[in-house]
């Protein structure tokens, strides 16, 4: 506390200092309001200077409590833009007035005081900066951390309400642009015809006055106060610039969901079409080879003796085609992941694995009853498969990790090897990089995170994290409150 400069013998002094100014207290006041008059002062600045001048301590006659008053009233001042340096200039012309009346008396008091005032009011002025600075510190960590649309509009609410210490914060996303009034900043009192602008219904009449501001064409913000409490100018521009903030965050947050949505549809259009042609090639190749298949058995009954060698052959590599087709057709489309389910899905991939692939693999999964939405056990399954994959094309590895474990609000799968490996810096430019790319595509689609973590002759890592309830962006734009 700046109180604490002052010695007990100093306090005294400071008492008798005020004590002395009383009797004429006012006509001081009187004298240094048409010199704020003069330079153009309006009366919320005027009500602020006259409150830090030593009048304002004659009346108090306590020393904490005036510099509890020059503290609130700094802050004022910063938030009505009048500058430190000015304010120091203006308690100088109160201190020429003050020695008309009081020459040469008190000087250690009088300036022990001034020092401990403007001490206050450069800590005042430096916590409403802090402040402003933290406040837009918050709205860009908030963009960052961000998990949505509606994660982003919480976060902004919580962090513009605690900044100008209101009592409840409304932002509003609207699906038409506003119009009238609201289109321009608004300061409104309980009671009063605008009250009705106030968008939420269960905010009008519970507080004593409100701020509207809008953030563009379609969105808005809204504050209750307690007290009325009309914003001052600094205010008022912090507004406007956090506003701006946010409606950038804001369009930028839609426009990364409507990406979202676009990519999840083509995903979805992408299975459609694999699920097509697994249908076809089962239905029409499939069945000609088999027949095929089926021709030669039959041509090898009647055969002479010189062509069963050949006719052997080409039974043989109609088996091997009829066993390749099946393993296309299932990676196209995997059916036993819609006819059982994700874990039988992810063993049967793993069977498939050990029979192409020297690697021991060791598969743990642990999915719980309640089953996962199809398009969340697609990604998985998806994720899974490429890694697999990826494995057996590049890894040379001896070992494989592949685990599935489902909590109640996060799911993880994990795939490690202990291969050859690759630099992680530069991953974007090996043979597999587009399958990286497309796994990652998938993750972010549900608002989920990929990581890869490799280095040469160390293997490779990859974890996909998704949220339990994962759901894909929709379309347009939604009427929406957040409180």
């Amino acid at each position: 506390m700046t109180e604490s400069l002052f010695t007990p013998a100093a306090r005294r002094h400071a008492v008798r200092l005020a004590r002395a100014i009383a009797p004429f207290a006012v006509r001081l006041e009187r004298r240094f309001r048409v010199v704020l008059r003069g330079r153009s002062y309006g009366a919320a600045e005027i009500r602020a200077l006259l409150a830090i001048t030593p009048a304002a301590l004659s009346r108090l006659l306590s020393l904490g409590r005036f510099l509890e008053q020059v503290d609130y009233n700094g802050c004022r001042l910063a938030k009505l833009n009048v500058p430190p340096g000015e304010v120091k200039e203006l308690l100088r012309e109160f201190g020429k007035l003050l020695e008309t009346q009081l020459p040469g008396r008190f000087h250690p008091a009088r300036e022990q005081l001034q020092l401990a005032t403007l001490l206050t009011l450069e800590t005042a002025f430096h916590r409403v900066r802090e402040a402003e600075a933290q406040a837009f510190f918050g709205l860009y960590r908030a963009e960052l951390e961000a998990r949505d649309l509606d994660d982003l509009m919480r976060r902004f609410v919580r962090i513009l309400t605690r900044t100008f210490h209101a009592r409840s914060g409304r932002l509003l996303l609207l699906d038409q642009s506003i119009g009238g009034k609201l289109t321009r900043p608004l300061y409104i009192e309980r009671g009063k015809p605008a009250e009705r602008l106030i968008a939420d219904p269960r905010m009008r009449g519970r507080y004593a006055s409100y701020w509207s501001h809008p953030l563009g064409a379609s969105a808005l913000v809204q504050f209750g106060f307690a007290v009325p409490y009309p914003w001052l100018p600094r205010e008022l521009a912090l507004l406007g610039a956090a506003g701006e903030r946010c409606r950038e965050a804001i369009e930028k947050a839609r426009l990364e969901g409507e990406i979202r949505r676009l990519e999840a549809q083509a995903r979805h259009t992408e299975e459609e079409e694999r699920r097509r042609i697994g249908r076809e090639l089962h239905d029409e190749a499939g069945q000609s080879l088999l027949l095929l298949r089926l021709q030669l058995d039959m041509m090898g009954r009647d055969a002479p003796a010189s062509l069963l060698p050949r006719i052997r052959e080409a039974c043989g590599v109609a088996e091997r085609t009829v066993e390749e087709l099946r393993r296309i057709v299932a990676a196209l489309s995997p059916a036993v992941l819609e006819r059982l389910g994700l874990a039988p899905a992810l063993r049967q991939l793993a069977a498939r694995f050990r029979k192409m692939h020297p690697a021991e693999l060791c598969l743990r999964i642990s999915v719980g009853s309640e089953a996962l939405p199809m398009h969340i056990q697609q990604t998985i399954y998806r994720v899974a498969q490429e890694s697999l994959q990826n494995i057996a094309k590049h890894s040379q590895a001896t070992h494989v990790n592949l685990s599935l474990h489902v909590a109640d609000k996060s799911i993880r799968l994990s795939v490690t090897d202990n291969g050859a490996g690759f630099n992680g810096k530069t991953a974007d430019s090996q043979p597999m990089s587009f399958g990286l790319a497309g796994m990652r595509e998938r993750a972010a689609i549900l608002g989920g995170t990929f990581v890869v973590r490799s280095s040469p002759g160390k293997g490779v890592s990859v974890t996909l994290l998704l949220p339990r309830g994962a759901q894909v962006a929709p379309n347009g734009k939604d009427s929406s409150t957040i409180n």
